[in-house]
């Protein structure tokens, strides 16, 4: 902890003594106790499975603000560690067709079963198949809407005498229906529907902030209505090894005899376009901090996280948006996912309006804790647990773990370090080289100044994925006056399972583990 900050503290200096800190281990308590009953849930329930894999985000609470244990069992497996803590929510992006089951439990033995729920893989041509009932009925009411809509634009503009019976309809009509025109006015119609509903705050400032797409919402909500401190404020942005790794109350104590605030909007999942949107709702003038840390490295993006990273920058998103946001996914059927969430937004949130409609009283208790929730990230300074012991053998490809970790746990390390395809990190970076640039442009003739920083690639840098080096991909920009550039090896040093929390390791995000200090 003392070698990180020391060395951020050196090269901060040459902006003025700008510091920035990484976390520090330690479990803060939640002033506000949670009550209720354990509860585990899965979002969506059902997945369907295309490319290989689909993703679901497991969210669970004990109820009681104890230490919960989330294990995994796969019809033909043995139950695995998932994740840990008293409450909080990941994502699963490998279910594959088959069964899975996820358990809160009260102990790391699973003696005290809390909750559990069922998550079930099916490929897209079974899911086209079987969809559930809900969702099927919710797409055949957006259908039959766009009916009536269609057919009272006909009606409206029709001449002729009516009939007063059903069906109402012209029985004469000296000129053409234009039915063109009137076909594009029901669609245009439906489209201003779906944006006076979806696009502005009736139905944002609703979205369950345990979602991504909610918690989105949530955090730049709060940092819009922030008022100015009066201090040098420094906005830091990432994914979860950022938001895992940096503490804003640890930041805020080492910065402040130098008139620093910290303020940090990294999201576990969250990717280089997600943070410039984040930047402009929160940033509008480009003119609102003293300086912007922007994370780059290695990392991974699955294709079938998709649908998820559309759904997470949906409250985002302006119709204009819709050929540039989709232009960053990979294949054809993300992209048209991506340019019609931007168009038609309540498509993005099918699943959080399906939530609500079965859910509505827990949807509006949620909703009503999102100042406790933000108060928890301001206070947040990481798990009290780490891989200290664990070790990997390049040559074998064999681990070595502790004793005190029990087997559900070294398999859930196993399964957290399993390469990623050269595809998925080459599509990582590219998302780095197109969409950083885009943010050091939008601050090019501000004098917010812009800190490039690594970050470890995870526990066991020997691992042949992470071999490649991370080479700033966009050296080209990094020679503007308000750049400033931490050089690639700057967080070498914490590549070791000691600064690696358990929890971190059964998530296989961007990063494979998430420094804890």
């Amino acid at each position: 902890m003392t070698a990180v900050v020391m060395c951020l503290a050196v090269f901060v200096g040459t902006l003025h003594t700008l510091g920035a800190a990484v976390q520090q281990s330690g479990v803060d308590t939640d002033k506000g106790k949670s009550s209720g009953a354990p509860a585990i849930t899965a979002n969506p329930a059902h997945v369907t499975v295309a490319g290989g894999n689909g993703s679901t985000e497991i969210s669970w609470d004990t109820g009681n603000e104890s230490m919960g244990f989330v294990f995994v069992t796969t019809s033909q497996g043995k139950p695995v560690l998932f994740a840990t803590g008293a409450k909080g929510s990941r994502v699963a992006p490998w279910i594959r067709p088959g069964t899975y089951a996820f358990e809160l439990y009260g102990d790391d033995q699973r003696r005290t079963l809390l909750a559990a729920v069922t998550v079930s893989g099916t490929t897209e041509s079974e899911a086209s198949h079987r969809p559930t009932l809900l969702r099927g009925n919710a797409r055949w009411l957006l259908i039959l809407a766009l009916m009536v809509v269609v057919y009272i634009a006909f009606y409206l503009s029709s001449t002729g005498t009516l009939r007063t019976t059903f069906p109402t309809e012209p029985t004469t009509s000296p000129r053409p229906l234009h039915v063109g025109r009137n076909l594009l006015l029901g669609v245009a119609a439906f489209v201003c529907l779906d944006g006076a509903i979806f696009h502005t705050r009736l139905y944002t400032s609703i979205l369950a902030p345990d979602s991504y797409a909610g918690r989105l919402a949530v955090i730049t909500r709060a940092e819009k209505q922030r008022p100015p401190s009066g201090l040098k404020e420094v906005l830091v942005l990432g994914d979860s090894r950022m938001a895992e790794g940096f503490s804003t109350a640890v930041a805020d104590e080492l910065g402040s005899a130098a008139g620093f605030k910290f303020v940090t909007l990294a999201e576990p999942a969250s990717t280089a376009n997600t943070w410039y949107y984040m930047l402009r709702e929160v940033d509008p003038t480009a003119q609102r901090y003293w300086a912007i840390v922007v994370p780059y490295g290695i990392g991974y993006e699955p294709t079938s996280a998709e649908s998820l990273r559309i759904s997470m920058a949906a409250p985002l998103l302006r119709y204009a948006d819709c050929f540039t946001f989709a232009s960053a996914f990979q294949q054809w059927s993300g992209r048209f996912r991506a340019f019609t969430a931007c168009i038609l937004r309540g498509l993005a949130y099918q699943s959080d309006v399906v939530d609500l409609l079965e859910h509505p009283i827990a949807r509006i208790e949620s909703v009503q804790r999102e100042s406790a929730m933000v108060h928890a990230r301001a206070v947040y300074k990481g798990r009290d647990y780490d891989m200290v012991g664990t070790s990997y053998d390049a040559t074998t490809g064999q681990m070595a773990f502790p004793p005190r970790l029990t087997q559900a746990q070294r398999e859930a390390i196993r399964k957290s370090l399993l390469q990623p395809s050269q595809s998925e990190m080459q599509y990582s970076l590219r998302l780095q080289r197109n969409w950083i640039p885009r943010i050091l442009n939008r601050y090019s003739k501000s004098g917010t100044a812009i800190v490039l920083t690594p970050v470890p690639r995870g526990p066991f840098a020997e691992l042949p994925a992470f071999s490649v080096a991370q080479r700033a991909p966009f050296p080209e920009v990094t020679r503007q006056r308000t750049v400033f550039f931490l050089p690639e090896q700057t967080f070498d040093f914490l590549e070791k399972p000691d600064y690696y929390s358990m929890h971190s390791t059964s998530m296989p995000r961007a990063g494979k583990g998430l420094p804890k200090g």
